[in-house]
């Protein structure tokens, strides 16, 4: 990729307009953006490779499922290894072809319109 320079314009993910949006770039280090600066609301950032920051939300599932995971793997040493083998057979008998019909319109009702006097 070409060298990046201060001022040149990039896409990045804003937090504060919560998408891709164009950005300045303010600062670089080792050759690479390292803040940039929101040309929509001149937000300055570090700068996130286009990519959005994981929600609380989603921070807070994952640590739930890591603490699941954890209480449901029986450790090694407490419990005694089990081995389960199981085959499978499956017969495969002829199979008739079943035809499936379409579903027949109903007819309006007939009936008074409202409003209308007989």
């Amino acid at each position: 990729m070409s060298e990046f320079r201060l001022g040149d314009v990039i896409d990045d993910h804003c937090i504060k307009c919560r998408r891709i949006t164009n950005h300045s770039i303010v600062s670089i280090v080792t050759a690479q953006p390292a803040k940039v600066r929101c040309r929509t609301c001149y937000h300055d950032h570090d700068y996130r490779h286009e990519q959005a920051p994981p929600s609380k939300k989603d921070l807070k599932k994952a640590e739930l499922f890591k603490e699941v995971l954890a209480a449901a793997v029986p450790d090694s040493a407490t419990g005694p290894e089990l081995e389960v083998d199981v085959e499978v057979e499956l017969e495969v008998e002829d199979v008739e072809e079943v035809v499936v019909e379409e579903p027949v319109a109903e007819k309006p009702k007939k009936g008074k319109a409202r409003g209308k006097k007989a």
